[in-house]
């Protein structure tokens, strides 16, 4: 009852407490004022009237706050909005209102007086918010002497550029969801920390770069990466630049008109230049083929173009259609996939990237024996290339399938026995579609708002109230807050972590888990997060369960170390990352479930010499892979801050998967703020000088562990052991194994000409068969050190280790 009145007269009081609404139509808007979206009048229009900004409905009782051209229909807003607010949160159709603070700040409230979106500004001097003919919306401080900018939509674009407007190293644009739903999309437009302009395809599950294409390097993409300013603008005119040296003119250039650079919801990007008539035509785009684009027809299909017809997407065979309404859900398989199998021959059909195993010279039947050998795998591409070398790629992912006549390979899809003598190129007619019509996506709000009239009666008794009871209203509102508080602290078992819900997680109880590690007595791993016991989860999968140590309310890091090995691994995708089912989050307790890796850690097999040097380099070469994906393949910039023996486990065949992001760093690429450090990450004796000189932390950080880890695999000492010896300094880092390994290789170098240095360093207890693998050892030991150069600047990348690696494989083979 104190809860229901206390909200009553919260929501009554702020409702007599709103600003005055601006009924007219102006380009400016001045502090103290407010939109309502209950007025069709409240819109502010531009001096020449090219653009407006204001509510734009798209859904029944849905609204959000845009900027669209004037004289284009508002019944297609992704033909007409330049520029939207809240485009993943729309608002109430009534009773909302954009209001500009006295104190600066520009905010987007829905009906219940909730904050969907604001500028996040503040000001002593008075402000205003203006319209200008470029489409671009200014919050700006009036003085008396100068006009000082705020906030501006140019400096936030959504999925459009107009002309004058510069895209830069901290925006993008991302495509909407379709052409009626302007919600975010899967496609973004944004430059790298190559300095260079590209588009990518990202999901929860996938993320890959598909132009320029991903198989140039920058140079032969005619890309610069020399310029760090990070700037592309449209001008007027037609002409496109970017600091990376990419250019291009439209097919009208030299014409003064509207145009507007946009990435579509089928990830390509054009310019749109706009006619006398209203109506937009397309006078340039970066895509001919639009089946190039990553992901655009979903899992499970192919997508073939016709230049004439565009494109059409169709199922393989065996598999349907997901989700009539939208495409990119893709095709679901039929049947059940089994080892017992036999392959559909798809010519000039490629899947591109997500390749599971790599062969490079071999044949077909090796090729088609990998696949048959792997219960998971659903495709094998053999491909025909360069020098008359064919190459095979083993796919457990059907993702970015594409029919080309210029594509010189074969796709074997794995079908059961039953049904692979269905004829490859029969598609069901059901499951094939156009995919250039978008989906009508209305959103219908739920939210309740309050009613307009409210009777004199009440009015009456809500101001005598706060006449009189000021005093105990505000002593009501401290008992609620306090019983409030109270209601939260009992629920919090209930609702647990419910931002970790997207990921797909399975939530176990604490019981589950505690039944399935009998007690948590197995124990096979320990850390200063906390213990990892074997257990048997209810289907018989076996996994490894972490304990994180018993959080409470002072417990601060181990809290903060779950979310983030949570939020980090549930956003990545790669064979040598350690895959995650489950967790658990009830009361002080925080559990994480892993798959189980049959051969331990790392540091385990080199204490006890199980590792022969074959094992020991495909070990180092995919940790290498691992970290070039976590760098420089994910949309986050992303640190492990942590590599070391014990967080590199093995699985059945001895290939390494990376664990424990407990200490990881998330970071987006456009804002690689490497200052925002709050603690020192690591563990002593792996960790880069960086960290106690208080330099900036990049990702170099993980290349200089790396070494010091491949530095131990070879040597057999641990850099832990010997920094006990050391003082303290730069040396303790790494005790005295690097050093010790630079003076051997100097000294070998010097005195001992034709003879290996690698074998004064390299671990006695398997030194058997050095001579056979002389050359990768010493191809080991060599990227190892220049790995763990002191300055940042001289270590080489992860992707460059593993270019050094693969070319030594190559050379081998």
């Amino acid at each position: 009852m104190i809860d229901m009145t206390v909200s009553s007269i919260l929501l009554l009081l702020l409702s007599s407490l709103s600003f005055p609404y601006s009924s007219s139509s102006s380009s400016t808007l001045d502090s103290g004022f407010s939109l309502s979206v209950d007025k069709p009048e409240d819109v502010l229009v531009s001096p020449d009237g090219t653009f407006s900004a204001g509510f734009y409905v798209i859904g029944e009782n849905a609204c959000v706050f845009a900027i669209w051209f004037t004289r284009l229909p508002q019944s297609s807003p992704n033909s007409a909005v330049v520029w939207t607010a809240n485009r993943n949160q729309p608002v109430n159709g009534k009773r909302s209102t954009l209001s500009l603070l006295r104190t600066g700040n520009l905010v987007l409230s829905d009906a219940a007086q909730r904050n969907v979106w604001s500028s996040e500004t503040t000001s002593s001097w008075p402000t205003r918010l203006t319209l200008n003919d470029n489409g671009n919306l200014v919050l700006s401080e009036i003085h008396s002497e100068e006009t000082i900018i705020l906030w501006q939509s140019f400096d936030f674009p959504t999925d459009t550029l107009l002309g004058g407007q510069q895209l830069k190293k901290h925006t993008q644009l991302v495509s909407a969801r379709s052409n009626t739903n302007i919600s975010s999309g899967f496609y973004k437009l944004f430059f790298d920390t190559d300095n260079v302009l590209r588009l990518l395809y990202d999901t929860a599950d996938i993320s890959s770069v598909y132009w320029p294409p991903p198989y140039l390097t920058s140079f032969e993409a005619g890309r610069s990466t020399y310029n760090s300013s990070r700037i592309a603008v449209l001008d007027s005119f037609g002409s496109f630049i970017s600091t990376d040296q990419f250019k291009f003119t439209t097919s009208d250039h030299g014409a003064f008109m509207q145009r507007r650079l946009k990435i579509d919801p089928d990830g390509n990007i054009r310019v749109y230049s706009l006619q006398q008539n209203n109506q937009w035509y397309v006078s340039w785009q970066a895509i001919p083929d639009s089946c190039i684009v990553h992901g655009i027809c979903g899992v499970n299909s192919i997508c073939k173009y016709n230049p004439r017809k565009g494109r059409t997407c169709s199922c393989l065979p065996g598999y349907r259609v997901k989700n009539h309404s939208d495409w990119s859900y893709g095709c679901e398989s039929k049947f059940q996939h089994t080892c017992d199998s036999n392959f559909l021959k798809f010519p000039h059909v490629e899947f591109y990237g997500n390749d599971y195993v790599y062969v490079k010279n071999t044949s077909y039947k090796n090729c088609r024996d990998l696949c048959l050998q792997d219960c998971e795998c659903k495709v094998f591409q053999f491909t025909f290339e360069e020098n008359s070398v064919f190459t095979c790629y083993i796919k457990r992912i059907l993702i970015n399938g594409r029919h080309s006549p210029t594509f010189l390979g074969t796709s074997y899809i794995r079908l059961p026995q039953n049904k692979s003598n269905s004829n490859s190129n029969s598609f069901f007619e059901e499951e094939e579609s156009d995919h250039d019509n978008g989906q009508v996506c209305f959103v219908k709000l739920e939210r309740a708002y309050a009613s307009g009239h409210v009777n004199s009666f009440v009015k009456f008794f809500l101001w005598f109230s706060i006449a009189v009871g000021a005093l105990e209203v505000l002593c009501i509102c401290l008992i609620w807050c306090s019983l409030d508080r109270t209601k939260q602290n009992s629920k919090a078992n209930q609702q647990g972590y419910n931002f970790l819900s997207p990921f797909g997680f399975r939530k176990f109880t604490y019981s589950e888990l505690k039944t399935a590690t009998k007690g948590f007595k197995e124990e096979i791993g320990r850390g200063a997060g906390g213990i990892v016991y074997k257990g048997v989860l209810s289907d018989r999968r076996v996994a490894a369960i972490k304990k994180l140590n018993d959080t409470n309310v002072g417990a601060k890091q181990e809290e903060a170390e779950f979310r983030a090995e949570m939020t980090i691994i549930g956003r990545l995708n790669h064979m040598n990352l350690i895959e995650m089912w489950g967790y658990c989050a009830e009361g002080k307790h925080r559990l994480l479930v892993y798959e189980f890796m049959e051969n331990g850690s790392l540091a385990q097999n080199l204490k006890s010499n199980t590792l022969d040097w074959t094992k020991r380099y495909n070990i180092a070469l995919g940790t290498a892979r691992v970290l070039a994906y976590l760098h420089e393949e994910c949309l986050e910039w992303i640190l492990h801050c942590d590599i070391k023996p014990q967080n590199i486990l093995l699985d059945s065949k001895y290939q390494p998967k990376v664990a424990d992001f407990g200490l990881s760093k998330l970071l987006n690429r456009s804002d690689q703020n490497t200052q925002s450090f709050s603690m020192i990450r690591g563990t002593r004796g792996y960790m880069a000088p960086e960290w106690i000189f208080n330099l900036p932390i990049t990702s170099k950080v993980d290349v200089y562990s790396y070494g010091i880890v491949v530095l131990e695999m070879i040597t057999g000492r641990s850099p832990m052991a010997m920094a006990s010896l050391s003082e303290e300094g730069e040396e303790a880092m790494n005790g005295r194994l690097v050093p010790w390994a630079r003076e051997k290789r100097k000294k070998t170098t010097s005195d001992r000409k034709g003879s290996s240095w690698v074998a004064q360093i390299m671990d006695p207890a398997i030194a058997s068969n050095f001579e056979i693998e002389m050359r990768k050892i010493e191809t080991l030991a060599s990227v190892a050190l220049k790995c763990v150069e002191d300055d940042k600047d001289e270590r080489p990348t992860m992707s460059q280790v593993v270019e050094m690696l693969r070319s030594h494989e190559e050379e081998a083979s």
